[in-house]
């Protein structure tokens, strides 16, 4: 957060960074308090929520290749949002999260109807949800080609994933789900350790499996659909954070509390990358992301092919 703060196309020693925060003025304070200040609290937020639903979403599967973003959600709140931008449904900022959080649940409650048989399988889940983000992305991309030009060029802004011209509008929404969430995250975090085991085991030992799967899928799709509506789809955060984590910790269950602070520091290097790498050109962060995060998950799946 430091390093973002002072790095740019304006630099700041870290004495003049604490001297404009300090004070609320200066020379630098249109750059610190205005643009980078409210840009990396988004950010940082946007990286927490993102890492605790990937926790939540692979817990639920037992699957390291799933997140919101694989299973449709993040598709589900990208198209409600795309589509009520384009047709002015949205006419504020604070509105957008609200949209996208009920389009990211609508397309939850339909994947887990359609894999839902007698129980919920992780597999049908993960596949169920691959397909409906597909057919998702297909409507998005309809409605692309038969739109204004202008409608569309917003959209397509938008359904990059950035943090550009983004701040305390969007960060006050976001702040208030994650403050709404921290009963449930403390309940997440006692009912992920028996689902961790054999579902008949679970079962045994008096745990409602299907009832713990269904509440932090909930939380996760709340979590993920929120973030998106905060900043847009930015993929491969809620995959990589909640492994990274887990690897950094070495704990055989995934643990939440690193998960969001590693998605925070995920995101945050990603964009300040994404700000610095090219000037004056700026890289929207969502597709650094997916530069980074799509030989991950190619790394992902040939390390569980080596495993079989």
């Amino acid at each position: 957060m430091v390093a973002s703060a002072c790095m740019g196309q304006t630099y700041l020693s870290p004495p003049e960074l604490w001297r404009t925060l300090r004070t609320g003025s200066g020379p630098h304070d249109l750059v610190v308090n205005e643009l980078r200040v409210p840009r990396i609290a988004l950010g940082v937020m946007v990286g927490a929520a993102l890492g605790l639903a990937g926790a939540l979403v692979q817990t639920v599967t037992r699957n390291p290749l799933a997140s919101p973003d694989v299973i449709g959600v993040g598709h589900g709140a990208a198209a409600a949002t795309v589509l009520a931008l384009a047709t002015g449904v949205v006419s504020s900022p604070g509105a957008v999260p609200v949209v996208s959080v009920l389009g990211g649940l609508g397309a939850a409650g339909l994947v887990y109807a359609l894999a839902w048989r007698h129980g919920m399988q992780p597999s049908r889940f993960v596949l169920t949800g691959v397909g409906i983000g597909v057919a998702l992305s297909a409507v998005v991309q309809l409605y692309l080609t038969d739109s204004e030009l202008e409608a569309a060029e917003q959209v397509k802004l938008w359904l990059t994933g950035s943090l550009n011209g983004r701040g305390w509008a969007q960060a006050g929404p976001l702040a208030a789900v994650l403050a709404l969430c921290l009963p449930g995250l403390a309940w997440a975090s006692r009912a992920m350790r028996p689902l961790g085991l054999d579902p008949d085991t679970a079962a045994g030992l008096g745990v409602r499996v299907d009832r713990a799967r269904l509440g932090l899928t909930v939380l996760g799709v709340v979590l993920a659909a929120t973030a998106t509506g905060a900043a847009g789809p930015i993929g491969f955060v809620a995959l990589t954070a909640p492994q990274l984590a887990r690897r950094l910790t070495r704990t055989p269950q995934l643990p939440l509390l690193n998960a969001a602070l590693t998605g925070a520091t995920v995101l945050t290097a990603a964009d300040l990358a994404a700000r610095t790498l090219l000037p004056p050109l700026e890289i929207p962060v969502g597709a650094l992301t997916a530069l980074v995060g799509g030989p991950y998950l190619l790394w992902l799946l040939g390390r569980r092919t080596a495993t079989r």
